[in-house]
């Protein structure tokens, strides 16, 4: 969770926190009902114009008029939580149906199955793969394409972040704490042999939560975890976004982003950081590009370049779907990762407890990172290995992707051809070794344990 990602420095900002902000939010929810009739107005003119029995919907002035309707709806609709749309994969040459389901549940998250329903079981070994999505403004929805690349050959889980503004009060708080706690609880619930993929923010709370079930002995901790573009030290290398969330301080976050979810919203008075600044943030670190976006999915329109326009908007009803923030998470996590950078300094702590990766023994480790990433900056990731300093050498990996930005390290043709293969073979041979590797720990934990009896 890069700051960048979370929507960056806010350009609505609030003086007296969250006694202004609140009505901001009702301001946004009153404006989005006062835009439905125009947003009706502008669908039944696209429809008008497009109809073929329209002589104008042949002219070059009826299609700009119905390409300028549509532009007007979707720049101001407010964008609903997408659908997996995975019904299939291939699985050795043949192809298999996918069936979708919650698996475990709590009131922040649910955890998604994505079952393979095979006629023979595949010969290539299968391993399960827990994927933590970020927690960072996006449905878990953003990695459908991380999924796809993985269900080939993994049993794919996937952490399925809830809409803050739809948690009622009564379920109480959510924050860094509770997300390592919801980390642990999965992998519990998983049972053991299991690998871990975190995507960008949960690279933090992921390596926090295998370090406190390391210190515990704790019998699930994953065979191994691959980190990717996350924010382990963002002294290494510092982005724009790193060096903005040091400047402000968690104070301004505090003042200028958070507010209260209004009625009727089922988590009405929740402190949130809420999705439509996070997305003004989104919009307006590369507005240039936004703009030429949309410029285009307009000449598409009027051409009637069907395949260009579908593409554009595929990426924006994904990209445009924002979710509220819990308040203490978000600002839990600028102070420990961003402007503390607590992790690489040996300060941060769970529930009081001391995060000690250096106890991490029996957790196979590989890292990943983008060349030209704007978000993680290139060694951030990789300082990981430094903080795990007693994983054996022979259980470590870094991957540096030459040619790919933030969103390229865990989406896109080289994803696809070039970062998951690694990944799948790197946890193909951490399977093969886990059991001796485990064995040997076991038993020279239990031969200090005798000592110290004896003692």
């Amino acid at each position: 969770m890069a700051i960048g990602e979370f929507g960056g420095a806010p350009s609505l900002p609030v003086d007296n926190g969250l006694l202004l902000s609140t009505p901001l939010y009702w301001f946004y929810e009153m404006s989005q009902a006062a835009l439905n009739p125009s947003r009706a107005w502008a669908d039944a003119t696209r429809l008008y114009f497009k109809n073929p029995i329209n002589p104008l919907s042949f002219t070059t002035f009826g299609k700009s008029v119905a390409a300028a309707a549509e532009l007007f709806e979707r720049s101001t609709r407010r964008y609903g939580r997408p659908e997996w749309q995975i019904s299939s994969t291939l699985v050795g040459g043949e192809r298999v149906p996918v069936r979708i389901s919650s698996v475990w549940e709590r009131p922040f998250c649910k955890l998604t199955h994505f079952e393979r329903v095979f006629e023979h079981q595949p010969k290539r070994p299968q391993p399960r793969l827990l994927i933590v999505a970020p927690m960072s403004g996006h449905h878990a929805t953003l990695l459908r394409g991380t999924v796809e690349a993985f269900l080939p050959n993994h049993d794919v889980y996937i952490t399925d972040w809830v809409d803050a503004r739809m948690v009622p009060l009564t379920e109480g708080s959510f924050d860094l704490d509770d997300y390592v706690d919801y980390v642990i609880s999965i992998l519990h619930a998983l049972g053991g042999d299991t690998h871990v993929v975190a995507v960008c923010q949960p690279s933090v709370p992921v390596l926090a939560a295998v370090a406190i079930m390391e210190a515990d002995d704790d019998p699930y901790v994953p065979i191994s975890m691959t980190l990717m573009g996350g924010p382990i030290d963002t002294r290494s290398n510092p982005t724009a976004v790193n060096k903005l969330a040091e400047k402000r301080g968690i104070d301004w976050f505090r003042t200028h982003v958070i507010t209260k979810v209004p009625f009727p919203n089922p988590g009405f008075m929740r402190d949130v950081y809420p999705g439509f600044l996070q997305l003004n943030g989104f919009v307006s670190m590369n507005l240039d590009r936004h703009i030429e976006a949309h410029k285009q999915l307009f000449l598409h329109l009027v051409r009637g370049d069907g395949d260009s326009a579908s593409k554009h908007k595929e990426f924006y009803d994904e990209y445009l779907a924002v979710m509220d923030l819990s308040a203490e998470f978000y600002l839990q996590t600028v102070d420990t990762v961003f402007v503390r950078q607590a992790l690489p300094k040996g300060e941060m702590t769970h529930r009081g407890r001391p995060v000690d990766p250096s106890r991490i023994k029996r957790v196979a480790l590989l890292t990943i990172e983008g060349e030209h990433d704007d978000i993680s900056g290139v060694g951030q990731t990789e300082a990981a290995h430094r903080l795990c300093s007693n994983i054996p050498p022979g259980r470590q990996a870094h991957y540096l992707q030459l040619g790919v930005g933030h969103y390229g390290v865990f989406n896109g043709s080289r994803f696809r051809s070039e970062i998951v293969p690694r990944i799948s073979d790197f946890i193909l041979s951490m399977s093969q070794s886990s059991r001796a590797v485990r064995s040997s720990v076991g038993t020279k934990r239990a031969g200090n344990g005798a000592a110290l009896q004896t003692a």
